[in-house]
């Protein structure tokens, strides 16, 4: 596991941030573009905030195009909607045009087509791999206190998925459903930057780092080389050996 362990919630957003506007400058100085997958939750929204306080250089704007991992049964203007956590917090600040700004509506009657939808918009926009997957420059992931990671919960059958980019995944859990980019999406990425901030999550990371514990984000695996881990000192305990 390539972790990185820092102080507080706060240096986790700062390093993040610091990160994936390094990943952009030479994504969009080597290929013309950057392709950036949202997550949703506190610590991506601190990121965001760093970014609309300067710490995404406005020259990086245009070439920059913007999808979610996943997405909540809202729609995009509900208070609990990704989307819309992303829109007010960064991305209409900056004034991203809304031509590079391609997202899930969670509160498609039919998530099923929506999932269809979104997955084509994806494969029409991101550059893909010979196997035919979208790669994108920068995926950014969180845990949850259960091990899941986008909207790939335990025991849900997103996890069997082998054939699609994006998927409805029913949530029995939660009482819910979502749309979830799959595993194939998510490891053929150039970069998996996943978050992890706050004790509750110590008890899951600890067991991550053990090995084995069976979670959901124990099968993200990009190449090994491309995923990198960002805890505070709450959520790891300590710094790594």
């Amino acid at each position: 596991m390539n972790l990185v362990v820092l102080p507080a919630a706060i240096d986790v957003a700062s390093e993040g941030a610091k990160r994936i506007v390094e990943i952009a400058q030479a994504a969009i100085a080597q290929r013309g573009s950057f392709h950036l997958a949202l997550s949703g939750g506190s610590t991506p929204r601190a990121i965001f905030d760093q970014f609309a306080t300067g710490g995404f250089p406005a020259e990086l704007v245009g070439a920059t195009q913007v999808f979610w991992g996943d997405e909540r049964s809202v729609s995009n203007d509900h208070d609990d909607s990704n989307v819309r956590m992303a829109r007010e917090s960064f991305l209409e600040k900056l004034q991203f045009p809304p031509t590079n700004i391609h997202t899930p509506n969670g509160g498609a009657s039919d998530l099923a087509a929506e999932a269809r939808r979104y997955e084509a918009e994806i494969l029409n926009t991101v550059p893909c791999n010979r196997a035919g997957e979208p790669v994108f420059d920068v995926i950014m992931l969180g845990l949850g206190t259960d091990g899941h990671t986008a909207s790939l919960f335990p025991g849900t059958a997103a996890l069997a998925e082998t054939e699609r980019v994006v998927v409805e995944n029913e949530v029995p859990q939660l009482d819910t459903w979502r749309l979830t980019l799959t595993y194939d999406a998510i490891n053929a990425a150039r970069a998996i930057l996943i978050f992890v901030t706050g004790a509750s999550k110590k008890p899951v990371l600890d067991a991550i780092r053990a090995g084995g514990a069976g979670y959901p984000i124990e099968d993200i695996r990009g190449d090994n080389s491309n995923v990198t881990w960002f805890a505070d000192l709450a959520a790891a305990g300590k710094e790594p050996a």
